[in-house]
């Protein structure tokens, strides 16, 4: 059973930082894209970042581009965002999804694609 557990969200204010992160367990074989999704209150899940686990190929939505870093450690089956520069709008449920199906560049950001996901993270963003 692939597991997917969030830690790092939190309170802060406007151009504020936050570091999430996301454990990874209980599969043989490393997922294809590792992504990170958010959800504000009466909005669609959108995705943020994600990245190619295979080559390391990172892909942004564009409100994020620049303030937002995606990475992975393979070694400890983690997957981390780098929030900097915060603003209100980047308030929102954040969570940790995986992809073992393949598919293009184009749809990483497409939560559909994705197989497994985490609980989620809170992340608030006022003054």
């Amino acid at each position: 059973q692939v597991e997917l557990v969030e830690s790092g969200g939190g309170s802060v204010q406007p151009g504020g930082t936050l570091r999430l992160s996301c454990a990874v367990s209980g599969y043989k074989y490393s997922s294809n894209f590792m992504g990170w999704f958010r959800q504000a209150p009466g909005k669609e899940r959108e995705g943020v970042a994600a990245i190619y686990t295979s080559g390391g190929r990172t892909y942004y939505t564009d409100s994020v581009k620049g303030r937002f870093t995606i990475s992975q450690d393979t070694a400890k089956r983690t997957v981390s965002l780098q929030m900097n520069s915060l603003k209100p709008e980047d308030a929102a449920i954040y969570y940790c999804a995986a992809a073992f199906l393949q598919f293009g560049g184009s749809q990483a950001l497409d939560p559909r694609q994705y197989d497994y996901w985490g609980q989620g993270t809170q992340v608030t963003v006022s003054s």
